[in-house]
């Protein structure tokens, strides 16, 4: 089976491929070159077939994320996903709270999570990535030039072969919009990095609850 890093879309045809986001739902669409996820009260995201591995893999794209738009939450997520709920590792964005959730979690729990202020700048690129029995949660402002935000020793479950990736958006409230995802896996020109629920702590997935909460 392939690993993430042979995952890739420009999003450029007008065409969601209806093979690799097998698993998409709520009427996502491709526009302007992106994939375009609905932000709505309901749940919509882009979300691949069930049939690769993290291990020596990556997950790494522009991730544009929802307004605020007078909501209490407006988040979206871009998460490596087990076939068991609330088992998954990624980034969750919400910027009306204007933070950033870096997650490894089980059962929709990660008592080592962190949350840094979302810099729309700063975390405009972000990549999920394991190396040698090291998972790595990354941000770069252009696709180049790499932070390294967080690490933690992969999960078994990278290894498995039977892992989704999931972009998803929802909001609790306010003007609905959309979340956008550019260029995954596609690599940048220039130098390359290595290979291939309040603001202190966000809450679980936008699909495990209706709002981001404590816990």
């Amino acid at each position: 089976m392939p690993n993430f890093g042979l995952l890739s879309d420009a999003f450029d045809d007008g065409v969601r491929d209806p093979v690799v986001w097998s698993q998409s739902y709520g009427d996502p669409t491709e526009a302007g070159g992106r994939a375009r996820i609905p932000c709505t009260t309901g749940y919509a995201a882009y979300r691949s077939a069930s049939v690769y591995t993290l291990a020596w893999g990556q997950v790494a794209a522009r991730v544009y994320p929802p307004a605020a738009g007078g909501a209490s939450t407006a988040a979206c997520s871009l998460l490596v996903l087990t076939d068991t709920g609330g088992t998954d590792a990624g980034f969750l964005i919400d910027r009306a709270q204007n933070a950033m959730g870096l997650y490894l979690r089980v059962g929709y729990a990660d008592d080592g999570a962190l949350f840094p202020a979302y810099d729309p700048v700063a975390h405009a690129w972000l990549r999920l990535r394991e190396d040698a029995g090291t998972l790595r949660w990354e941000s770069a402002p252009d696709g180049r030039t790499w932070t390294v935000l967080r690490t933690a020793a992969s999960p078994a479950w990278a290894s498995r072969t039977d892992l989704s990736l999931l972009f998803e958006a929802h909001r609790d409230a306010g003007t609905a919009d959309f979340a956008e995802l550019d260029d995954l896996n596609i690599t940048r020109p220039g130098r390359c990095g290595p290979s291939l629920r309040t603001l202190g702590r966000l809450g679980p997935n936008p699909r495990g609850a209706p709002a981001l909460k404590g816990g």
